[in-house]
C-alpha cells in the first residue's frame, strides 16, 4: 500500500473557488493563499449572524499509545462519511506543530484515505500562522527586555520575569538559558528559556479569541512579570499588545482546505492538550457551524485532557456545546493498557484486553458525567481479531452506549458510513445542554481536586510548596475564579506515564502553577511536564526530503 503522503499527492485538488461556491462564500469572505487553500474572513460571522447553527460533534479518545490512536483520522473519516450519507458536513481541526512533525509523531493531517490536503503545506509552515504566533511571542519578549534595559519605568523585578522566548521546534537545549551576556549593550543578564510555540499562551489566546478586538484585549492581559511591589505587569503596560495583534491579524482567520474526498475542512490553531486546552479555534468552529449542518471537531489526546478542557474552558468561554461525543478506541491501546509490551501489541491477547478495557470505560463514564451522548468508534487495524473487537462491543452494550468500528484509514469515507449514520442519529436526538464539572467561584484547590478525583480517578491531590505559594499569590491578585487547565502526561489517566489502565490508590501531585490571564485559565503543572519537548533518538525528520521539483517526501 502507498504511504500516506503518496496517497495525498496522488489526489487532484479542487480549486478554492469550488468551495466558495459550495459554501456560499462571496469574494469579500475569502483571502486566497494560492489555489488550494485560503483564509475565511471573520466578517462572515456578521453576515451570517441570523443563520441557524449546525450541530457540533466532538471527537476524543481513550488514553493513547505513543503513536496515537487515530483521533484525527477518525474525525476526517467521519466528516467524509457524512457526505456519503447525504449530509452537509464540515471538519474543524488543529494545525500541526513542526516539533511533533519532525519528532516522534510525524504529521497531524490524518492518514491513509482519510487526510486533509495539501498535507505537505498543512504540516510545514501552513499559511504562516505558527510563524506569526512565534513572532508575536518573541516581539513581547524583546519589548520586555528592552523596557527593563531602558530605565525600567514599570519597576519590573528582573528576578520575577515570567515571559520567555518561543520557537516551533523540539529543542531541549533551549529549555533553560542565560540571556544578556556580553556587556550592557546586549541587555541585562538573567535566566530565561524557550517554550515550543504550541505551548505559548499566545497560541491558546488565538484559539480562544472571538474577534480581533478580543484578541487584542487578551494579548494585553498577558502577565509578563511582577514589579518590585509584587504587582503584575501586563503586556498592555508596555504597549506591546497592539503590535502583537497586528502581527496576528491574518493568523486569526481560519484556514480552509479539503479532504482526499473533497469534504471542506477548517484547520486552525494548535495548542497542546497536555499543556494548554488542546482544541482548534473558536472562530473556526463558529464559522463551520454557520456553513454546515454537522461539524466534526476534535480535542487533544484523551477525554481526561482534551475533552474536559473543551467543556470546562472552551465551552464555558465561547458558548459552544457538542451534541455528541465520539470516543476513539483501538484494540492496540486496550492491550497496551492491559500490560502488553510493544512487541506483542499486534497479537491477540484477550486476557490483557479485558484488563485494558478499564481505561476505555473510564473515558466513557467521564464524558457521560457531562450529560452528552457518547458513541465509541473503534479504529480498526488489520491485525485486530474479531474476539478483541467483540470485547469492546460487549463493554459498550453493558454501559448502554453505541459502538461502531470503522476502516477510514483503508477505505476513507466508505469505511466510516455506519459510524456516520449512528452518530447523526444520536446528534439529531440529542437534548444535551451545558453542564460543567465545577463552579468558577469554587476555591482553586477544590477545583483541582474535583478534576483529579472525578476525571482522573485520584484519591486526592498533593500541592507542593512552590505550587501552594503561587496559587495563594494568584488568589490575592484576583485570579482565583479562572477555570483550571491541568498540564500532565497524556500517556496515563494519572500524572505518571507508567501507570496504565485505570489506576487506583494514587495521589495527583501539583508541582507548580502558572497564570495564563490572557487565555483565561490557571495552569496546574503535575509531574514532570516539559514546555519544550526534545527529539527522540531517531526523529521523524530523518525521513523527510524534497526532490528537485520541490516535491516533499517522507512525511507521515
Amino acid at each position: 500500500m502507498k504511504s500516506s503522503i503518496e496517497i495525498a499527492q496522488s489526489v487532484e485538488l479542487k480549486h478554492m473557488r469550488t468551495y466558495m461556491a459550495d459554501l456560499g462564500l462571496q469574494e469579500d469572505d475569502f483571502e486566497f493563499y494560492g489555489k488550494f487553500t485560503g483564509k475565511i474572513r471573520l466578517e462572515l460571522l456578521d453576515r451570517l449572524a441570523d443563520r441557524p447553527n449546525g450541530k457540533l460533534i466532538l471527537v476524543t479518545a481513550m488514553t493513547p499509545t505513543k503513536y496515537g490512536e487515530g483521533k484525527t483520522l477518525t474525525s476526517i473519516g467521519l466528516g467524509q462519511a457524512l457526505a456519503k450519507i447525504g449530509k452537509k458536513g464540515m471538519i474543524a481541526l488543529r494545525e500541526p506543530s513542526l516539533g511533533p512533525v519532525f519528532g516522534i509523531k510525524g504529521g497531524a493531517t490524518g492518514g491513509g484515505f482519510s487526510q486533509v490536503i495539501p498535507m505537505e503545506k498543512i504540516n510545514l509552515h501552513f499559511n504562516g500562522d505558527i510563524h506569526a504566533i512565534t513572532t508575536a511571542h518573541n516581539l513581547l519578549a524583546a519589548m520586555l527586555d528592552n523596557h527593563i534595559l531602558k530605565e525600567n519605568e514599570k519597576r519590573i523585578d528582573i528576578t520575577n520575569v515570567l515571559w520567555n522566548r518561543a520557537m516551533d521546534m523540539n529543542d531541549r537545549s533551549l529549555r533553560d538559558i542565560v540571556i544578556g551576556l556580553g556587556g550592557k549593550a546586549n541587555g541585562i543578564p538573567r535566566e530565561s528559556g524557550f517554550v515550543i510555540t504550541a505551548a505559548s499562551e499566545i497560541m491558546a489566546i488565538l484559539a480562544l479569541s472571538t474577534s480581533r478586538e478580543d484578541l487584542k484585549h487578551r494579548l494585553g492581559e498577558i502577565v509578563i512579570a511582577y514589579d518590585l511591589d509584587g504587582k503584575v505587569v501586563k503586556a498592555a503596560d508596555i504597549d506591546a499588545n497592539r503590535a502583537m495583534a497586528a502581527i496576528l491579524s491574518e493568523a486569526i482567520m481560519p484556514n480552509l482546505v479539503q479532504t482526499l474526498e473533497h469534504t471542506p475542512a477548517l484547520v486552525h490553531a494548535g495548542p497542546f492538550a497536555n499543556i494548554a486546552h488542546g482544541t482548534s479555534s473558536v472562530v473556526g468552529d463558529r464559522i463551520a457551524l454557520k456553513l454546515a449542518d454537522y461539524v466534526v471537531t476534535e480535542c487533544g489526546f484523551a477525554a481526561d485532557l482534551g475533552f474536559e478542557k473543551f467543556v470546562d474552558i472552551v465551552c464555558r468561554q465561547s458558548g459552544l456545546w457538542p451534541s455528541a461525543v465520539v470516543v476513539v478506541a483501538t484494540c492496540r491501546a486496550i492491550k497496551h493498557h492491559g500490560g502488553v509490551e510493544e512487541a506483542g501489541i499486534g497479537s491477540e491477547n484477550l486476557e490483557a484486553s479485558r484488563r485494558g478495557l478499564a481505561n476505555l470505560e473510564t473515558h466513557i463514564r467521564n464524558v457521560r458525567k457531562f450529560g452528552i451522548p457518547v458513541i465509541v468508534a473503534i479504529n480498526r487495524f488489520p491485525f485486530d481479531t474479531p474476539a478483541e473487537i467483540q470485547l469492546i462491543h460487549d463493554l459498550c452494550q453493558e454501559l448502554g452506549v453505541e459502538c461502531e468500528e470503522h476502516e477510514a484509514f483503508a477505505k476513507g469515507g466508505d469505511g466510516a458510513v455506519n459510524l456516520a449514520e449512528k452518530t447523526v442519529a444520536i446528534v439529531d436526538a440529542s437534548t444535551s445542554t451545558p453542564k460543567y464539572l465545577y463552579e468558577l467561584d469554587t476555591p482553586v484547590e477544590e477545583k483541582v481536586r474535583t478534576i483529579a478525583m472525578q476525571i482522573y480517578g485520584a484519591d486526592g491531590v498533593y500541592f507542593e510548596k512552590r505550587a501552594q505559594k503561587k496559587i495563594e499569590k494568584f488568589r490575592k491578585l484576583g485570579y482565583a475564579n479562572l477555570p483550571i487547565c491541568i498540564a500532565k502526561t497524556q500517556s496515563s489517566l494519572s500524572d505518571s506515564p507508567k501507570l496504565l489502565g485505570a489506576p487506583k490508590g494514587w495521589t495527583l501531585t501539583v508541582t507548580d502553577a502558572a497564570l495564563s490571564a490572557g487565555a483565561g485559565f490557571l495552569v496546574m503543572i503535575c509531574g514532570d511536564m516539559m514546555l519544550m519537548p526534545g527529539l527522540p533518538k531517531v526523529p521523524a525528520a530523518v525521513n523527510v526530503d524534497v526532490d528537485e521539483k520541490g516535491k516533499i517526501l517522507g512525511l507521515f
